[in-house]
C-alpha cells in the first residue's frame, strides 16, 4: 500500500495585539480629534504612520477623550489607590532592633525615651559594688479605638520587677484600685442628675510616682550613653514594671487631691470625693486611667485644670472607653459593653465561626472535679476562663457559667473545656449585649439572692448569687461558691441572704459618702419562706445553732431598719441566673431584667 502524503504544516497566526512604542509624531498636520473620533480610515492609511502590521491585523486608532464632561482626571487629580495602600498596621517587634530599623516603632521609643528624660527619671551614676542592678526591656503593642481602629504605636520601658530583691529594693507593693460595683454606682448617679461625664489618661503615669527605697537599673537597649556606657540608672521616680510603681503613682496622686480639698472615700479608697456647698465632683482612679464628673460643667473644666496644671493629662472628652469597655449613649443612659473584647477572646480560642447557643451553661448537674480525662493544655484553658473573668464586668448573664469553670482552674479537664466552648458560643451570639444603665431615683436599694443547696456534686457545698439594684440599674452582683456545707436548704438559702445584707450595706455606706444618702430601707427578696422568718423572728432550735453569726448580723439590720427581707415567688426571682442553669425562655426573661440587652433595645419593666 502507499504511504499518507505528508500533511502540511498550518502557519502560526501572526500576533496582533503587541505592545509597541508609540511612533514619533509625523511632520505635518496632525488630524483632528473630529476626524479622529469619527474612526479609522479604511486600508494602509491608519497605520502609515507607524511600522507595517502582520498579514491579518486590524488597525485601531488611539483613544481620544473629547466629551465635555469635568473629571477629575482633566484637571490633574488623583486618588490614591485602595489597592496599594497599606492599612495593616506594623507588626509588633520581637526585638528592640527590629523595632529600631521600623519608623513607627522608632518614633514610639523616641517618645518614650523624651518623656523619661524630660521627667528626670534617673541620674546616670557608676555602677556601685555590691548593688542590685533591675534590667528592663521594651515593650510593644498597638493601641486601639473603642471600634477597634488602630490609635497610635505604643512602646515602653519597663523593668524586669522579678529581679529586684524584697527588702532592699522594695518594700510595700499594695495599691488599691477601683471596685466594678463603684464604677456603676457613680454612672447611675451622674445619670440620674445629667451630670457631665468625662475621662483623662494621664501620660507616663508611674513616672510622676517617688520612690522611697534607693534601685539601680540599666540603661534602655538602643538608646545608651556613648559617653558613659558602662553607667547604671540611679532612679528618681518610679518605672514601669517595679514591684512598688503602683503604690509610688496612687500615693503622689492621692497626696495632691487631698491638698486641693477631696476626700478619699472609706468605703472604696480609689474614690474621692470633693464637696464644697452645692458643688460635687466624683472621681475615680484605675491605676492610670481616670472618670471625673462634676455638678456642673465650669467645676469639671477647673478641676481637669487643676490635674493639667500637676501632672501630664490629656482630657479625653466625654466618656467612651474606659478600661476596655466601650460607654455610648443610648435613649439618654449609657450602654456599656465590651464587643471587640469579646471578639479578642473569640479569635484567641479560634471560634470566630462558631455556632451560637442560647444559653451559656444547661440545666444539667454540675461540674464534678473528676469526669473526664485532662485537658492537653492547661495553662490555654486557664488563659481563657481568666480573660472571661473580666467579661463579666458588664456581662453578668454570664457569671455563673464562668464562675462554674473557675473552679477547674488548677486541673481542668475535658467537660469542663467543653464548659468554657459553650460560653463561647454563647458569646458568639450575643456580641453586641451590654448592661444599660438609665436615668432612675436612686432613692431604693432593691436586693434579690438566691442559693442553690448542696448542688456541688464533688463536697456539696452551695452556690449562692445576688443582684442588687439602684433604683432601675443593676450595679452590684455575684456568683459564689458558699465556703461551707448547709445542713438544710434554709441554712444555704439563709447564707445567701446575709451575703446580699453585706454587700447591700456596703453600698448604703458608699452613697452616703457621695452625699446621697438612702432615706427607705433595703428590700432584700428571698424564694425561701424559712430564711424570711428566720431574719425577723428570734427563734434558734437545732437546725440554726450553727448560723448563729450570720443570724445576729442580719436581725441587727433589720432591728434598726436597715434592712427588710420579704419573699418572692420563684418566678420573679431574678438572682435564680446566678445560682443555676435555666432553661432558654426563663433565662432570657431574668437577662431582660437585668438590664442585658442588645442596642436600642428596650429592657422589660422601664423606669
Amino acid at each position: 500500500s502507499a504511504t499518507p502524503a505528508p500533511r502540511a504544516l498550518v502557519p502560526p497566526l501572526p500576533h496582533v495585539y503587541a505592545r509597541r512604542p508609540r511612533p514619533p509624531a509625523a511632520t505635518g498636520s496632525a488630524p483632528s480629534p473630529s476626524s479622529a473620533a469619527a474612526g479609522p480610515a479604511p486600508g494602509p492609511s491608519c497605520a502609515a504612520a507607524g511600522p507595517p502590521l502582520p498579514k491579518g491585523a486590524v488597525p485601531v486608532a488611539p483613544v481620544v477623550n473629547n466629551h465635555s464632561m469635568a473629571t477629575r482626571g482633566k484637571h490633574g487629580f488623583r486618588q490614591p489607590s485602595l489597592l496599594h495602600a497599606s492599612t495593616t498596621p506594623s507588626p509588633i517587634p520581637k526585638t528592640y532592633r527590629s523595632a529600631l530599623a521600623d519608623p513607627n516603632w522608632r518614633a514610639a521609643m523616641e517618645e518614650e525615651f523624651s518623656a523619661l528624660m524630660s521627667n528626670n527619671t534617673w541620674d546616670l551614676v557608676p555602677r556601685p559594688p555590691g548593688a542590685n542592678i533591675v534590667t528592663g526591656k521594651w515593650i510593644f503593642r498597638h493601641k486601639y479605638h473603642a471600634d477597634g481602629s488602630l490609635d497610635r504605636y505604643k512602646a515602653r520601658w519597663v523593668l524586669r520587677g522579678f529581679t529586684q530583691r524584697p527588702g532592699v529594693d522594695y518594700d510595700e507593693t499594695f495599691s488599691p484600685v477601683v471596685k466594678p460595683a463603684t464604677v456603676r454606682t457613680v454612672l447611675s448617679l451622674a445619670l440620674s442628675q445629667q451630670w457631665p461625664v468625662h475621662q483623662l489618661d494621664v501620660k507616663n503615669a508611674f513616672l510622676h510616682g517617688t520612690l522611697s527605697e534607693t534601685v539601680y537599673c540599666s540603661q534602655p537597649t538602643g538608646f545608651l550613653d556613648t559617653t558613659r556606657p558602662d553607667h547604671v540608672c540611679k532612679l528618681n521616680r518610679s518605672l514601669y514594671g517595679l514591684k512598688q510603681a503602683p503604690r509610688a503613682w496612687y500615693s503622689r496622686f492621692a497626696t495632691f487631691l487631698l491638698s486641693i480639698g477631696f476626700v478619699e472615700a472609706k468605703s472604696d479608697t480609689s474614690l474621692f470625693i470633693y464637696r464644697h456647698g452645692h458643688d460635687t465632683v466624683y472621681l475615680l482612679l484605675y491605676v492610670d486611667d481616670i472618670v471625673l464628673t462634676a455638678s456642673n460643667p465650669a467645676l469639671l473644666q477647673r478641676t481637669i485644670t487643676a490635674l493639667q496644671q500637676e501632672f501630664s493629662m490629656k482630657d479625653l472628652g466625654e466618656l467612651h472607653h474606659f478600661l476596655g469597655i466601650a460607654v455610648q449613649r443610648r435613649s439618654g443612659g449609657l450602654f456599656l459593653s465590651q464587643r471587640q473584647y469579646t471578639l479578642d477572646i473569640l479569635e484567641r480560642a479560634n471560634m470566630t465561626q462558631c455556632k451560637p447557643c442560647s444559653t451559656p451553661v444547661d440545666t444539667q448537674t454540675k461540674l464534678s472535679a473528676t469526669d473526664g480525662n485532662p485537658v492537653t493544655d492547661a495553662t490555654d484553658y486557664r488563659s481563657l476562663v481568666g480573660a472571661l473573668q473580666y467579661l463579666t464586668f458588664t456581662r453578668p448573664d454570664i457569671s455563673y457559667a464562668v464562675q462554674q469553670v473557675c473552679l477547674h482552674m488548677h486541673a481542668p479537664r475535658e467537660p469542663h473545656l467543653s464548659a468554657v466552648k459553650r460560653i463561647l458560643r454563647y458569646l458568639r451570639g450575643t456580641l453586641d449585649h451590654g448592661l444599660l444603665l438609665r436615668p432612675s431615683s436612686p432613692s431604693e436599694l432593691v436586693v434579690y439572692t438566691d442559693a442553690d443547696w448542696a448542688g456541688c456534686p464533688d463536697t456539696r457545698k452551695s452556690t449562692s448569687g445576688f443582684a442588687v439594684f439602684l433604683g432601675c440599674n443593676l450595679v452590684s452582683w455575684s456568683s459564689k461558691r458558699q465556703t461551707t456545707v448547709s445542713r438544710s436548704s434554709a441554712e444555704a438559702e439563709y447564707r445567701a441572704v446575709a451575703n446580699g445584707v453585706a454587700e447591700a450595706c456596703w453600698l448604703r455606706q458608699l452613697l452616703l459618702e457621695l452625699h446621697c444618702p438612702l432615706t427607705r430601707s433595703t428590700l432584700v427578696y428571698c424564694d425561701n419562706v424559712s430564711a424570711v422568718y428566720l431574719s425577723t423572728n428570734p427563734v434558734q432550735h437545732q437546725r440554726t445553732k450553727h448560723v448563729e453569726i450570720d443570724l445576729h448580723f442580719v436581725r441587727e439590720r433589720v432591728a434598726v431598719g436597715d434592712v427588710r427581707v420579704l419573699h418572692v415567688p420563684t418566678t420573679s426571682q431574678f438572682a435564680d441566673i446566678f445560682t443555676k442553669g435555666l432553661p432558654t425562655s426563663v433565662f432570657t426573661e431574668f437577662r431582660t431584667s437585668l438590664n442585658i440587652c442588645a442596642p436600642e433595645v428596650q429592657t422589660a419593666g422601664g423606669c
